[in-house]
């Protein structure tokens, strides 16, 4: 029956009799193919009913675009009672009688960046058990209708969408089933939970809670920025599994401001000793850097350069490569350990705080996957519960076939990065010579500003990894749908194990694809390069390898770091943000001119973007990503840990703003860590103390620096005077031969025949040495100082990593205690409950008259639970 848009205000979470609350939404549009999906969809929702749930559906004529059909969906209290107790969803059986002793010094302190209490606790602390609707009794239940928030509502009801048939006969064809493949096949466009009110004010029904509505005001708005995070609100409204996310983000970006501090004071000490700064002043000076003539840094096209040619990159080396750097590299060391350890003991508050303690992988099991479901075909007794259960029926050569062709594609996919970094090498090397041609004349020197920081080696590192950042946005546009292929294809039991399966498989190619230039730069770049006379070529090829600049090859480290960070952080934000508004405004354009009243709730929210199923893991995924260059590499640039704490400031209120206004409400959903990221943090964090020594060690001066001072010193003074002259070895510009020698008209008009020698950046003996061009003892000195620090600092940050994890427990003791209650507890009030139920029992049978076993569980009639059938 048809209702009169006009006597009912549309923008309503509730059925049209304003009682029964709208748990789900299923919208559809007839089509050609109708009669077909009209099948699908009237055996589906018969059996959804027959399930308990009631239905209440709007016709095309009352939407918007007047196609398009949407099918309330209400769990009553019975069904949502079963599949409770089922999914073994913990309720409240009894207020939290434990003080809470966690009043902090100086507590005034942090009265600027508190949230309302009411906002931050928005539900009483309770003491919590597994729901068992025989015992429904035992539990605070003040009102049936309210019992269950909302998050769980739609929890419930997406399991049973999950799983509910679609064909008539209900065991016959285990692949007809579930919501999620109806979606696919496009009986249904969208399944999705209301958002309880619009959020830029609150509901007129004083029955919403219109939580939406204070998460925008207190949380989604950038000028909240400097407040604390609502995370039980968030918890509440989105589930355990947004709101660990939420937790861990926010987390992670307040520990990110301690590093950010000390990066910057390093970055600052780096500016105050620019004057001290002795090889630099020597680099820039006509009487040493004017007259030293260096070999050419490509064949043919690159003529002799003099040194203080490179005098402003010199100086800008200084700002990172510094005696700060060392300190900062292990500093950040122990940071990683500290971040990792406190946020164990903040994730295990939140679980006791979240009810999630006993949410183990067993719980999982509860939520198999329904896709594997589907292909199960055996069943098989578990050894733990002794109940039988469906299993996928895999032979040995199924499962390697599968697994071989898995990562096989993962390895192809690898080395299809590689081959694109070798390109971009290839281009480094073959563009350089050209750029060198180009500026022999210095054209650039007529910019204003920038002109004269332009160099060959600046135009060439910033070109390619603008080229390298583009291709690396390219690589993951394809791999994602070829990772999400391949996970699908292995068919995992549970959404955990998915979720894992598929976070290595896109973490292994994401971290090739994002670090591998990084890795280049630092660890190759400069390392293979040979000397005048007898250089080194790529693949055998007529590119020669890539030398550094004499002021190091820290600061191409510092440019590919900043350009790759910076480019992908504004990128994903913009890709967040922007992209879902455009869609959403489109998408809105015509409904936004009608009155409220007309333009309902479900239609508002089918009008947004769904969040998926993945939404979160590429949210961790970027995450991750970041995290990596703020450690792997951050002794090359102490500034990355204060750039990504400015952009997680924005990340925060972005994330809440487009879940909050541009999304869909996503279906609730229980998580008690942040699963397979955890590991990969930790895995991270031990590299990262490897490819900072390294870094200290091979890519900056530093070491050298310290050999010349305390070994090589002419004068025997801890100064740096005479380290330039001492740091380049010197050839005799006619043994080059001649295919490495300039072409003519290539080197600068200053150069003639009386120069008969260039230098270059080695140690090596001159000519006319009985061990001519071969490595000197400084270099082996200097090797063997270089090993010696790798292994002290290893040393020294692991030993202090370990013992500052032995040091931190990973559950607080307070934790600890209040779990212990919590079960003593339970196991107490289920006693007496027993005891009292039995009673009651007992008091109501006379002597002689009861010739029957006593029964304490009253018969409670059940709608079909839907997983006995799987």
């Amino acid at each position: 029956m048809e209702i009169d848009k006009q006597q009912h205000s549309k923008d309503s979470v509730f059925f049209r009799d304003g009682v029964r609350r709208i748990d789900f939404v299923l919208s559809y549009v007839d089509d050609k193919d109708g009669e077909r999906k009209q099948e699908r969809r009237k055996v589906y929702e018969a059996n959804l009913m027959n399930v308990g749930l009631e239905l209440e559906t709007e016709d095309k004529s009352e939407s918007e675009d007047g196609k398009t059909y949407f099918v309330k969906i209400h769990a009553p209290w019975e069904v949502l009672a079963t599949y409770a107790d089922v999914l073994k969803i913990k309720v409240p059986f009894k207020v939290n009688d434990i003080p809470d002793n966690s009043e902090m010094p100086m507590n005034w302190m942090s009265t600027p960046f508190r949230l309302p209490e009411h906002i931050m606790h928005p539900e009483a602390d309770y003491f919590t058990a597994p729901f068992n609707k025989s015992k429904s009794d035992f539990f605070l239940i003040d009102d049936k209708d309210t019992f269950f928030p909302p998050s769980t509502r739609n929890r419930i009801v997406y399991y049973i969408l999950s799983r509910c048939s679609y064909f008539r006969d209900e065991c016959g064809d285990k692949d007809k089933k579930g919501i999620k493949r109806l979606l696919n096949n496009s009986t249904y466009t969208a399944a999705f939970p209301l958002h309880d009110c619009r959020y830029w004010k609150k509901s007129r029904d004083a029955n919403c809670e219109s939580e939406r509505y204070n998460l925008h005001k207190h949380w989604a708005r950038f000028f909240c920025f400097f407040k604390e995070q609502p995370l039980n609100l968030i918890r509440k409204y989105y589930g355990e599994k947004i709101g660990i996310y939420f937790a861990w983000l926010g987390f992670y970006t307040e520990m990110l401001l301690f590093a950010a501090i000390v990066g910057t004071i390093c970055f600052i000490y780096g500016v105050l000793t620019y004057d001290e700064n002795q090889w630099s002043k020597e680099i820039c000076s006509e009487e040493v850097g004017g007259n030293i003539v260096m070999c050419p840094l490509c064949d043919r096209k690159c003529g002799y350069w003099k040194l203080n040619s490179t005098c402003n990159s010199s100086w800008q080396s200084h700002l990172f490569d510094n005696v700060g750097t060392v300190f900062f590299a292990i500093f950040m060391g122990i940071w990683v350990t500290l971040f990792l350890e406190f946020w164990k003991r903040r994730q295990a508050r939140l679980e006791y705080e979240w009810d999630l303690v006993d949410f183990e992988e067993e719980q999982q099991q509860l939520q198999l996957r329904p896709e594997y479901e589907t292909k199960c075909t055996n069943r098989k007794l578990n050894r733990i519960t002794q109940e039988t259960e469906w299993v996928l029926n895999r032979t040995i050569t199924d499962i390697m076939g599968k697994l071989l062709l898995c990562w096989a594609t993962v390895t192809l996919w690898i080395s299809l990065i590689i081959a694109c970094i070798i390109g971009v090498i290839a281009y480094r090397l073959a563009v350089y010579a050209a750029f060198a041609s180009i500026m022999k004349d210095n054209p650039t020197t007529n910019l204003q500003v920038v002109g004269p920081y332009i160099t060959p080696q600046l135009a060439t590192s910033v070109t390619a990894s603008c080229i390298n950042f583009v291709i690396i946005m390219i690589l993951n546009l394809m791999y994602e749908r070829v990772a999400v292929w391949i996970t699908d294809m292995e068919i995992p039991k549970t959404h955990l194990e998915y979720e894992n399966k598929l976070t290595v498989k896109m973490f292994l190619f994401q971290f090739v694809n994002y670090y591998s230039s990084c890795f280049y730069v630092a660890f190759f770049k400069g390392k293979f390069v040979g000397y005048p006379g007898n250089y080194v070529y790529m693949f055998g090829s007529k590119l020669r390898n890539e030398e550094c600049d004499p002021g190091g090859c820290l600061i191409e480290l510092t440019t590919q770091l900043v350009i790759v960070m910076t480019g992908k952080q504004v990128w994903g934000n913009i890709q967040e943000a922007l992209v879902p508004w455009l869609m959403n405004w489109w998408g809105s354009r015509k409904a936004r001119n009608h009155p409220e009243s007309l333009y309902s709730r479900w239609e508002q929210d089918h009008d947004l973007q769904g969040f998926g199923q993945l939404g979160l893991f590429y949210e961790y995924l970027e995450m991750v990503i970041q995290f990596g260059f703020i450690t792997l590499f951050v002794a090359s640039f102490p500034l990355a840990p204060l750039m990504a704490l400015i952009n997680n400031i924005i990340e925060v209120r972005v994330d809440a703003w487009k879940l909050t206004t541009q999304f869909r409400r996503p279906v609730a959903a229980k998580a008690h860590s942040i699963g397979a990221w955890e590991e990969i943090l930790n895995g991270m964090a031990v590299l990262s103390v490897v490819t900072n020594a390294f870094i200290v060690a091979f890519t900056s001066d530093m070491i050298p620096r310290l050999v010349y001072m305390y070994a090589y010193q002419p004068y025997g003074e801890m100064n740096m005077k005479g380290y330039i002259n001492n740091s380049l070895s010197v050839f005799n510009i006619t043994a080059i031969p001649f295919d490495n020698k300039p072409d003519d008209g290539e080197s600068p008009s200053w150069f003639n025949s009386s120069i008969t020698s260039c230098r270059y950046r080695d140690y090596r003996y001159p000519s006319g040495h009985d061990r001519e061009y071969s490595h000197t003892m400084q270099f082996w000195h200097i090797l063997a100082a270089k090993l010696a620090f790798i292994i002290i600092m290893e040393h020294v940050a692991f030993l202090v990593k370990f013992f500052v994890a032995w040091m931190i427990p990973d559950v607080p003791s307070d934790v600890r205690a209040r779990v212990k209650r919590e079960r003593y507890l339970v196991q107490e009030y289920l006693h007496n409950y027993e005891v009292e139920k039995l009673k009651i029992q007992l008091s109501q049978n006379l002597p002689g008259d009861c010739n029957c076993t006593p029964m304490i569980y009253p018969s409670i009639p059940k709608h079909e639970v839907l997983s006995g059938c799987l």
